[in-house]
């Protein structure tokens, strides 16, 4: 299987994702510069966490007029796998591969620090090695993760089994307490319609190494390879 890592000015998480893709998992893994115009032959497009043109305007904002994009568009309507982690998250809502908007997180502070969420469906490619309602453990680097989005739009993406992943407590309990920057619903993840753009603010490759002392990220990614 053979991973684009999308890199824009301003991306610090591409680095990790390739080292996932290919030196943990032994795919393939081609950085993509955001200035091509033309991809072809991969599986799956990533696009990394960072702070794109330094999260000027707001986040993502920018770097959804990247000439890449449009790439990344066609290959989603075409069907191909596409993840956006934190900053590639708040691209793709920016750019309108994803419903709602991600705003600044509730305490106006940037967070670091591990979470647990729960995972709300595992019925397509990303978590289909999770089991429904697992709790599991990922590290959240971000200041802009507050999910939002009108009620119609909510109430859409929860009849149609898209929110993926959901902050909670160790027990899996979904409150007020386990959510970490005010997001709708505690979402932490979300998918489109067609199940195969997938958003998702905490970061699973950097919990995918037992060095780490962590790797419920890696089935993560081994989910996407099991797709295949």
């Amino acid at each position: 299987m053979k991973f684009g890592i999308v890199v824009f000015p301003g991306s610090n998480c591409d680095h990790d994702c390739y080292h996932v893709v290919k030196n943990v998992l032994g795919q393939e893994a081609e950085y993509i510069w955001h200035k091509e115009t033309q991809i072809n032959g991969f599986d799956c497009l990533i696009l990394p966490g960072g702070f794109s043109y330094g999260d000027y305007l707001r986040t993502g904002a920018i770097a959804m007029f990247s000439p890449v994009m449009k790439e990344v568009k066609e290959f989603a309507d075409e069907g191909g796998l596409v993840i956006g982690i934190c900053n590639g998250f708040q691209i793709l809502v920016e750019a309108g591969l994803l419903p709602g908007v991600l705003m600044r997180n509730k305490d106006l502070k940037f967070i670091c620090e591990n979470r647990y969420i729960r995972v709300e469906s595992n019925d397509f490619p990303f978590t289909r090695l999770y089991k429904k309602g697992e709790v599991v453990r990922m590290p959240i680097a971000h200041a802009d993760g507050n999910y939002f989005a009108d009620d119609e739009t909510l109430k859409r993406i929860q009849d149609n089994g898209q929110i993926i992943f959901r902050y909670c407590d160790a027990d899996g309990n979904i409150t007020e307490n386990a959510n970490p920057n005010g997001s709708l619903l505690n979402i932490a993840g979300i998918c489109n319609e067609k199940r195969n753009v997938l958003g998702i603010m905490p970061h699973p490759e950097r919990c995918a190494e037992d060095i780490l002392g962590n790797v419920d990220g890696k089935r993560f990614f081994e989910s996407v390879l099991s797709s295949f």
